[in-house]
């Protein structure tokens, strides 16, 4: 069984565990998976649900003024959250389904919310080709002929409203009368219609209407900028307050900045200390505290390597997807920790993106290839497992994770109801690395998970859902330290979200935003711990 040191040695591993749940053995990834493992009781499942109805009766509620459009993006809402409403619904009536159904509950919502994504697109098209009346063009085309009759660029001014007490103030456009006149020059009726022209920062915001879809828009617009006036403006386009598409022109000036000497030092300083942490996390579940053992290098060395795969194999991945679509990346910033080596990494786009999709693949690469690393050497950890393994550890150990549980189940069967239970470190090493792809999958900010959040949903949901964790962490730290660390982290680090793509109106394919349901899925199933019932229904402890 794990040595009796591995629970004196770290104090701290000790803040989260109840009293009554494990007397002789707590493991150490009760603070890594940042649940208790005691959970709730079915009155949480309840409420849980009542409150999930809930929110679904007031989308409908709101879906309505929207016509056929809002029901059908209602009904996308539905078949995402169907199969959790009946999976814990039914658990709740004492009622368990297996994986098989709960798979097929799964593929089949996600072949729904696909198809009801094709209807919405084809809907919302014929609505645009509807509005588009011949008669409103040429009455458009009337007004651009008469707004060119006013004067010239050189003279033209802007009313911005800066005060409820100064309402007529004038301000000049900060971009030089030549490059303005260019800017204006590369809109046609035929890709954006440009009515009104106000200063942002130090470019312009040009209001008016789309005419096209937003993904050739864009591309004929940039070349033409482009051509004109080479490499010195970028072109944005996105939704405004109004959910109306604008057009923002900026200085390429403004573009993010490569990663400084500082930074770089900054970043071998965190990689330097994360491999001293995770030697130390090595050490500690072997029994002994590395830093007062150094010379026992490589007996810790296995499982720090395991660790070191996991990060390795989903940087690796996030730099293929970003050198495929030329987007240079900052160092990464590792986040060491003494309870489970890494937290993962943090970085930055060096240049901006062109659309939400590829937002999408450099935020997903990395989870989805750390993920596979750590799921590949959880699975085949149980696999190896056998009487006589290394780790001895108690069968509650199993239920910190659903997904971890069921898998257990699947794999080592009726052993789970022994009290102890003989793993391969694999398993240990694994579940470790899938803490770390779950706590960076959280919908937050600039981490995997708020950036995915962001490319498929958009901005306002990206921004409610950085807020919904973030005040479910601060919720979750009254009782567990591990909780309040990273609602520090997000507050002080990632609060903000990703900035904009150039393209913000043409969204990801139904694929992508198929992948990211699992991405989260897979989050919440790492990190959701197991309710004494279901632990019992799956046969796991005594």
């Amino acid at each position: 069984m794990f040595p009796p040191t591995l629970f004196h040695i770290p104090q701290n591993l000790m803040l989260l565990l109840d009293g009554g749940a494990i007397d002789q053995f707590k493991p150490i990834f009760a603070q890594a998976t940042g649940m208790p493992i005691v959970a709730s009781e079915n009155t949480a499942t309840i409420a849980l649900l009542l409150v999930a109805v809930g929110i679904l009766g007031w989308g409908f509620y709101r879906a309505r003024e929207f016509g056929k459009l809002g029901i059908l993006a209602w009904l996308q809402s539905v078949a995402l959250m169907s199969p959790w409403l009946l999976f814990f619904g039914l658990f709740a009536a004492g009622i368990y389904l297996n994986l098989v159904a709960v798979l097929l509950l799964f593929v089949a919502s996600t072949g729904l919310y696909i198809y009801l994504g094709r209807q919405l697109r084809s809907s919302a098209s014929d609505a645009v080709q509807i509005s588009r009346d011949p008669g409103e063009l040429k009455s458009r085309s009337d007004e651009n002929s008469s707004a060119d009759s006013q004067p010239t660029p050189a003279k033209e001014v802007i009313k911005i409203v800066t005060s409820p007490s100064v309402t007529n103030e004038l301000e000049i456009i900060p971009v030089p009368v030549e490059d303005l006149k260019a800017i204006k020059g590369i809109f046609g009726i035929d890709t954006y219609f440009a009515t009104e022209t106000i200063p942002y920062q130090d470019g312009v915001i040009l209001k008016g209407n789309l005419r096209g879809d937003p993904e050739q828009v864009h591309s004929r617009l940039t070349a033409s900028l482009q051509e004109r006036l080479n490499d010195r403006y970028r072109l944005f386009l996105v939704e405004n307050q109004d959910d109306k598409p604008v057009v923002i022109v900026l200085p390429s000036t403004n573009d993010p900045q490569p990663t400084t000497v500082s930074q770089k030092i900054l970043a071998v300083v965190l990689l330097l200390a994360t491999i001293a942490t995770t030697l130390e996390t090595g050490g500690l579940l072997l029994g002994f505290d590395f830093f007062n053992s150094p010379s026992r290098y490589l007996e810790v060395l296995p499982i720090a390597a395991g660790i070191w795969a996991v990060l390795g194999a989903g940087e690796s991945a996030r730099r293929v997807v970003a050198n495929r679509y030329d987007v240079p990346l900052s160092w990464p910033f590792f986040i060491p920790t003494w309870q489970i080596g890494s937290f993962g990494a943090i970085d930055r786009f060096e240049s901006l993106l062109p659309n939400r999709k590829v937002l999408f693949d450099l935020a997903f690469a990395r989870p989805a290839a750390g993920g596979i690393v750590a799921l590949t050497m959880l699975v085949t950890g149980l696999l190896l497992s056998s009487p006589g393994s290394l780790f001895q550890i108690p069968a509650e150990f199993f239920t910190g994770s659903v997904l971890v549980g069921i898998l257990a189940k699947l794999v080592l069967g009726s052993a789970l109801q022994q009290q102890i239970v003989d793993v391969h470190p694999l398993v240990v090493i694994g579940w470790l690395g899938l803490v770390i792809t779950a706590i960076n999958l959280m919908p937050a900010g600039q981490l995997d998970g708020g950036r995915i959040v962001q490319a498929i949903y958009g901005r306002k949901i990206a921004s409610r859902a950085t807020l919904a964790t973030f005040v479910v962490l601060a919720i979750a730290s009254l009782v567990n330290p591990l909780a309040l660390y990273w609602a520090i982290v997000i507050l002080i680090l990632q609060r903000n979200l990703e900035r904009p793509s150039l393209n913000e109106l043409t969204e990801p394919d139904d694929t992508r935003a198929g992948l990211a349901l699992l991405a989260l899925f897979l989050m919440i199933m790492a990190l959701l711990p197991l309710t004494p019932v279901l632990a019992g229904r799956l046969g796991i402890g005594n």
